[in-house]
């Protein structure tokens, strides 16, 4: 699947510290900074840290491109993500080891970002090709029409856990639906959250202006929530600055898409294989580091088989090997950088002196983090109330079906919930009464198919959802449209 390496996607000497406006790699204002390999501490590349100024300008570039761009021939806009899709595919080994690399994930992590980024394209393919509105009753002589139209520029700003993914998931669609899009990655991922889709896209035969990519700080990313050229924001990251971005972008009335965080629970009843849940519960909480907004933070299990499920857990933290992910021989990789270790660190010991056990790990080497269990978590440690974003199985105790709904939905809202049971219909039931955007039966909670709506409540999000039947509803608006054969007569 790979391509050879005189046919490179990615060139650190185009675009390395650098933005792309209007077809072109540029040096911002901004500056720029050094990115460095999670797992070596080498340095990968540079990273551009776009200024408010670089930011405004880009904005000026794609509000000139998109009104040609919606009046393109539908099957145009449909051919260009065809081509993207293909571009991926083709360059399939390159870009997932610079995933791999980038974001200290395992390098199976990274052949998923690639493999999901191509069906997101060939999805996005489909949009313009659907139907865009309806025609609605009217009085007789008269032509009434609902229909969907693109909003304009669409502000993206992407986290770092899945750069790739969390970027064309809205940058996709919004193109295929006549949007340009400004996109603003987070700098630690600055190529394989933005210079990827800017080469790619600039290959598949887009027209220069409709997607800029600029990495930035909060500076630049307040620029682009506050412009009245931008009439939707699309974010992907924490609860905080989800609450920052939903205010500014209140204030400037604009549509905001918020995918967060918060807590994700993963029911195991008494029925259950408890081989299988034990699995689930790893794969749920320690899968690339626990970094994955609908980890498995919470791992709610009846009273009759927590200890025989800690064991299990306990004996797969002992023997599941971290260290370099892009090398394919550990299971877990580095976390993102020191910052996040040191807060995931405090974290868990901080509820380990509230009174949780450390069944096991709560260690690191560099920024390796052996994946951990705490055993007698209960609401109000901190390891319950706030999401980990670490590898961290949360060991909670229940007795009663109605316990462990009153347990789960013990917050402000989660992506993602799952219930394991031999008892499908109890499961099922249990399942109908949880807080969440997503629920999933005999799963984990980790789980997204592209073809699916992706949102939650409250930390979860606002409630909106991108992906498949949402996409759109999310980038796009409705617009009433009259026509009568002439003007008629009227009483004043």
């Amino acid at each position: 699947m790979g391509a050879p390496e005189s046919l490179s996607l990615l060139n650190p000497a185009r675009h390395a510290g650098g933005v792309f406006v209007n077809g072109e790699w540029q040096r911002p204002r901004g500056g720029s900074r050094v990115v460095t390999e999670p797992a070596t501490g080498l340095e990968l590349a540079a990273s551009a840290v776009a200024n408010a100024e670089d930011m405004r300008e880009a904005i000026a570039q794609a509000h000139a491109a998109q009104r040609a761009w919606a009046a393109t021939n539908p099957r145009e806009r449909a051919a260009v993500l065809l081509r993207a899709a293909e571009g991926l595919q083709a360059h399939f080994d390159e870009l997932a080891l610079a995933i791999a690399r980038e974001t200290g994930g395992i390098l199976a992590k990274g052949q998923h970002e690639v493999r999901e980024a191509i069906v997101i394209c060939q999805i996005a393919a489909g949009l313009p090709l659907q139907a865009q509105g309806q025609v609605l009753p009217a009085t007789p002589g008269r032509l009434s029409i609902a229909r969907r139209v693109p909003h304009g520029v669409i502000g993206v700003i992407s986290p770092f856990n899945f750069p790739l993914i969390l970027g064309i998931r809205s940058v996709a669609p919004a193109l295929a639906l006549g949007n340009a899009v400004v996109l603003k990655p987070d700098t630690r991922t600055p190529v394989t959250g933005g210079a990827i889709m800017a080469e790619i896209f600039q290959r598949a035969g887009l027209p220069s202006g409709l997607l800029q990519m600029l990495p930035g700080d909060a500076e630049a990313g307040e620029a682009l929530v506050t412009d009245s050229r931008v009439p939707m924001i699309a974010f992907t990251g924490s609860p905080a600055v989800g609450r920052r971005i939903g205010e500014l972008a209140g204030r400037h009335l604009k549509k905001v898409s918020l995918e967060l965080g918060g807590a994700n629970n993963l029911v195991i009843l008494d029925d259950a294989d408890l081989d299988a849940a034990a699995s689930a519960a790893a794969f749920g909480a320690w899968f690339h580091q626990g970094q994955i907004c609908m980890a498995s933070n919470r791992v709610l299990v009846h009273e009759k088989i927590a200890d025989a499920l800690k064991a299990r857990l306990v004996a797969k933290a002992g023997y599941l090997p971290v260290g370099d992910g892009a090398s394919g021989q550990v299971a877990l990789g580095p976390m993102i950088d020191n910052k996040q270790l040191q807060r995931f660190n405090a974290l868990v010991h901080e509820t380990v002196a509230q009174g949780a056990t450390l069944e096991a790990g709560g260690s690191h080497t560099g920024l390796c983090y052996q994946p951990t269990v705490l055993s007698g978590v209960k609401p109000g440690m901190r390891s319950f109330d706030d999401e980990p974003f670490g590898p961290l199985v949360n060991l909670v105790t229940f007795s009663t079906d109605d316990e462990a709904v009153a347990l789960a939905n013990n917050s402000q809202g989660g992506l993602s919930a799952a219930v394991i049971s031999h008892d499908v219909g109890r499961a099922l039931a249990l399942g109908e009464r949880l807080n969440a955007g997503m629920v999933h039966i005999n799963d984990q909670t980790v789980n997204d198919e592209c073809t699916n709506p992706f949102g939650g409540p409250g930390l979860g999000g606002n409630g909106s959802a991108v992906g498949g039947p949402a996409d759109i509803d999310e980038y796009t608006r409705w617009q009433w449209l009259t026509v009568k054969a002439a003007l008629p007569a009227f009483p004043f």
